[in-house]
């Protein structure tokens, strides 16, 4: 799955390309609530794995792991709740520890990043490479927060994606993921509508 095609003159991954369809089509289902969101995602996460691998993007392909494990997980939790799921909005303290999850975490898995030279970032000059690792982590930890949020139907997940998309999308680009640059703007359209799609359906609930 490592093999390229050229696009007016750049190389492209067909892993990255099949990966990020089936990423884009997770949130297309996400938006239906169907729990055709994890099996799809799981198989996403597999094909955008070699792909970061073969980009040598380390930091990037772990989350792809990360994605798996709670791509189980999700499939698990939804599927428990029956035909329809039901969403919600976040309590107060779920929203700090959200927030105070991504905060922490990216300072942890920064750090951790840094040190151990898992990170693409690590080995760019520095002060530069600060930001990159810095990067890496945030998308790493946010992506985790933003996916159990969602295993566990809060409506609040979309906005954590709002947010790691605001550095995904430079940072794809910025690392030659061309496919995965593009794809990344068009998840950020795609995520408002599943905000407001998933907010209308908690005013139906009440």
């Amino acid at each position: 799955m490592n093999a390229t095609f050229e696009v007016f003159g750049t190389p492209v991954l067909w892993s990255d390309l099949i990966g990020n369809v089936l990423a884009l089509a997770t949130v297309l289902f996400a938006i239906r609530r169907s729990l055709w969101t994890w099996p799809v995602q799981l198989t996403a996460s597999v094909l955008l794995l070699t792909a970061s691998l073969d980009a040598g993007l380390i930091g990037n392909a772990l989350k792809q792991v990360m994605f798996g494990v709670l791509a189980v997980y999700g499939w698990v939790r939804w599927k428990s709740q029956g035909e329809q799921l039901a969403v919600r909005t976040a309590t107060p303290a779920e929203r700090l520890f959200l927030t105070g999850t991504v905060v922490a975490g990216t300072a942890l898995v920064g750090w951790f990043f840094f040190v151990t030279g898992l990170s693409w970032g690590a080995h760019a000059p520095l002060p530069e490479g600060y930001f990159l690792v810095a990067a890496d982590a945030y998308i790493f930890v946010g992506s985790a927060v933003a996916t159990w949020a969602q295993g566990r139907a809060l409506t609040d997940f979309w906005l954590v994606w709002i947010a790691v998309d605001l550095v995904g999308v430079p940072l794809a680009f910025r690392s030659g993921l061309v496919v995965s640059g593009a794809v990344y703007a068009v998840f950020f359209v795609l995520v408002l509508t599943g905000f407001v799609n998933w907010r209308k359906q908690e005013a139906v609930a009440v």
